[in-house]
């Protein structure tokens, strides 16, 4: 599976390079106005595509934010595509001044996989979960519970990115993808997890603590 561990996300260069193009030519040409405002286009898209590092905390049953944001919901839902029944879900909005690079909530084997065309609502919205475009990866750990994550496009995300395929071992705290340009990452718990973030909270994806598996 693929790791981007580089400083700027490798899906940003080409904004970068485009609007760095662009930038110049404007330049040449004396263009003060448009030079300047695709500067600022071209450093939002390195400030957007930033790709930091994330210290992992240590703890065997730990389940981290698999991205950076604000805890939009925390509560029981319905899971009708793997788990059917009712499980926790744990909602995480990303801004566009968010990172957006994804990480991976806990160590399993990638299982299953699915990738649903659909609308770009505001990703707030507690429907975007149902009818948005998404993305969601099951994963089953050693001891056979299984986590299901979902990355979900929003008003202006148009693009989502993910690296593993079915049979992959992911390992907790590496990166598995990212959303361009504000979104939201769904986690769905197994039944019996002790969840500890709440709404309102903000995440560190990689970092943040959401809960324990049971």
């Amino acid at each position: 599976m693929k790791n981007n561990n580089q400083l700027i996300a490798s899906e940003g260069y080409p904004f970068i390079a485009l609007f760095g193009f662009i930038t110049l030519v404007f330049a040449i040409l004396g263009w003060v106005f448009l030079t300047v405002l695709l500067l600022l286009l071209t450093l939002f898209s390195v400030y957007f595509f930033r790709n930091p590092e994330r210290v992992t905390p240590a703890g065997e049953n730990l389940v981290i934010a698999p991205a950076d944001g604000k805890v939009i919901f925390v509560g029981e839902v319905e899971e009708e595509r793997y788990f059917k029944e009712r499980v926790t879900k744990v909602s995480i909005f990303m801004s566009v001044f968010n990172v957006h690079v994804n990480w991976v909530p806990y160590d399993g084997k990638v299982v299953d996989m699915y990738y649903n065309k659909g609308q770009f609502l505001n990703a707030s919205y507690d429907k975007a979960s149902a009818v948005n475009e998404q993305a969601g990866i099951l994963i089953e750990t050693d001891k056979g519970s299984r986590i299901l994550f979902v990355q979900i496009a929003g008003l202006i995300a148009r693009r989502i990115v993910t690296y593993p395929v079915i049979g992959d071992l992911l390992q907790r705290g590496t990166r598995f993808g990212l959303i361009r340009f504000g979104s939201r990452v769904d986690i769905y718990f197994p039944k019996n997890s002790e969840v500890t973030i709440t709404i309102g909270e903000r995440t560190v994806a990689g970092e943040t603590v959401l809960g324990t598996l049971s």
